[in-house]
């Protein structure tokens, strides 16, 4: 199973999103991929995801899912990896987030749904209690950057996930161009191939 979790002002209609689903339902792996509206709070967005890894483990105990991240779904997917063993691609992800989305504070419209939303302190203050200090496990963990990044430097990526797996490719953007080029790994990394 694939948990994937979409970023900060993003949707499941997203292009990662979707071709993901896309390339999973051609293999046969339709019901293995989930992927729904996160809430715009981190800690209702947590709790959301949390019922999903219980579900997936409950319904297949001996594969637990696998998490793919982007941007701040990749920030979700590394405190809830380390929290509950699980494997997790993380493609461009926010490091630290509170200081990313600082910015970002007050009312944004999602990319895909066209809802309006308030980002406030206190999803800040939701992200901050998020932050996990150090990897346990870097093996679980697969970093998938690009250096044309525009909205957050790949570096600190490639810092913060020292000893996981990393692929860091020049160019791109903050969307990942080369999504395509990676769907059979994922696969294969979710132990689905």
């Amino acid at each position: 199973m694939i948990l994937y979790l979409h970023g900060f002002r993003s949707a499941p209609a997203s292009i990662k999103a979707t071709t993901l689903r896309r390339h999973m339902a051609e293999r046969g792996l339709a019901e293995r991929f989930w992927c729904e509206q996160l809430p715009v709070s981190p800690a209702a967005a947590i709790a959301f995801i949390e019922e999903r890894i219980a579900q997936a483990r409950a319904t297949d105990p001996q594969h637990p899912p696998t998490l793919v991240g982007s941007s701040l779904g990749g920030y979700y997917a590394t405190w809830l990896a380390e929290r509950h063993g699980l494997r997790a691609v993380l493609v461009n992800p926010a490091v630290v987030a509170a200081l990313s989305l600082e910015p970002w504070l007050g009312w944004q419209e999602n990319l895909y749904t066209g809802e309006r939303f308030e980002l406030t302190r206190a999803h800040l203050d939701e992200l901050r209690a998020l932050e996990t200090p150090r990897l346990t496990h870097p093996q679980h963990f697969w970093l998938l950057a690009e250096t044309g990044d525009e909205v957050l430097d790949y570096r600190d990526a490639v810092a913060r996930y020292a000893g996981a797996r990393q692929t860091v490719l020049p160019g791109g953007d903050h969307g990942f161009s080369r999504w395509n080029d990676y769907l059979d790994d994922i696969l294969t990394f979710a132990g689905l191939r």
